[in-house]
């Protein structure tokens, strides 16, 4: 059997990350913000605690492993590395588009039940594009999904400019919105929704908690663009010349988390776009986000091993942990209150 044309681009995407191309000309934001040092921090290093909640689960550190692989055949030892990975540290996992598992069958990516089996106790969230939600991807086929993995829940992932910039991209939204509601409504899970590296507006999250969502995962600019990514694998200058001009394209992700976070205090928001370490994840949940989302710094961890993912989200962990140690926080609770000031 052929690989569907969907497998065939997912493995283009994955060259174009694993390369270091397609990354954003805009920064995170993160580097505008210093958090105030403590010379007198009255806390227990090794007693900090970093766990969060999250879907009903205790995460021992506040990370969730992004979506980033979808349907090439070598996705499978990715994210079955990826779910040994999360089993051990007791972060969150979240698959890449399933949009392939439909077509060509869930084996081909590790995307069954031997995901659940390496990662018993850890939140597992399934994934698949806004846009095939008004292409035959209704409620009986994203509860395949689910079920085919076992997940906690849904993020339904937009990115509209990564599909106006890809030769064969989804273009026509309308209805979208409504099919999302319906989606939100009808799904017996918790359903996420996330942008894919261009950010979420306030005004935009305001309206998706409106339909019902769970939780709010602003993606913002700073880390992988994929405007860039689709201009990567362009056969057509014409269409490597548009993507370009998004290269900086997006709302900064420090910029989106405060904002969804100052409109929305209630609801789960979920820090990802660019975060590199642990000081920026510490600058993240400051800002507002509950977890933190890392995605593309991990890829080249999990093509080598299980061991490379753990000993990178430990490194973030320590580095998390002392930015804790120096602002005296025992907690994340904590954390959230210290002061943070802007760079003059």
């Amino acid at each position: 059997m052929y690989p569907s044309p969907t497998v065939s681009r997912k493995d283009q995407h994955l060259d174009v990350v694993l390369s270091g191309r397609g990354q954003h000309l805009t920064t995170t934001g993160f580097e505008d913000w210093r958090f105030v040092h403590e010379a007198l921090p009255d806390v227990d290093y090794d007693r900090i605690d970093l766990g969060a909640d999250f879907l009903n689960r205790r995460l021992r550190a506040p990370f969730l492993i992004s979506s980033m692989t979808g349907g090439p055949a070598r996705a499978a030892d990715i994210n079955l590395r990826l779910a040994e990975a999360a089993q051990h540290l007791g972060i969150a996992l979240a698959v890449g588009s399933q949009r392939a598992v439909l077509e060509d069958g869930g084996c081909a990516a590790g995307l069954d039940r031997s995901l659940r089996d390496r990662a018993p106790e850890v939140p597992i969230l399934a994934n698949i594009g806004a846009a095939q939600l008004t292409r035959g991807f209704g409620r009986d086929e994203v509860k395949r999904l689910i079920d085919m993995i076992d997940a906690d829940a849904l993020i339904v992932h937009l990115n509209p400019l990564q599909e106006a910039c890809q030769p064969e991209g989804d273009r026509d939204w309308w209805g979208v919105a409504s099919a999302l509601h319906a989606l939100i409504r009808d799904l017996d899970r918790p359903v996420i929704v996330k942008e894919t590296g261009a950010g979420i507006s306030a005004k935009t999250a305001e309206r998706l908690v409106a339909m019902g969502a769970h939780a709010i995962d602003v993606a913002g600019a700073g880390g992988a663009n994929w405007a860039l990514i689709e201009g990567e694998r362009a056969e057509s200058p014409l269409d490597s010349a548009h993507a370009a001009a998004f290269a900086d394209w997006g709302i900064p992700t420090a910029r989106a988390i405060a904002e969804v976070r100052n409109a929305l205090p209630d609801v789960v928001v979920i820090g990802s776009g660019g975060i590199r370490d642990g000081v920026q994840a510490a600058k993240a949940i400051r800002l507002g986000a509950d977890i933190v989302g890392v995605a593309s710094g991990v890829i080249e961890a999990a093509t080598r091993s299980t061991e490379d993912v753990v000993a990178y989200f430990q490194l973030l962990e320590r580095q998390l942990r002392t930015t804790c140690f120096c602002v005296n926080a025992s907690n994340l609770a904590a954390l959230k209150r210290v002061p943070l000031i802007l760079n003059s």
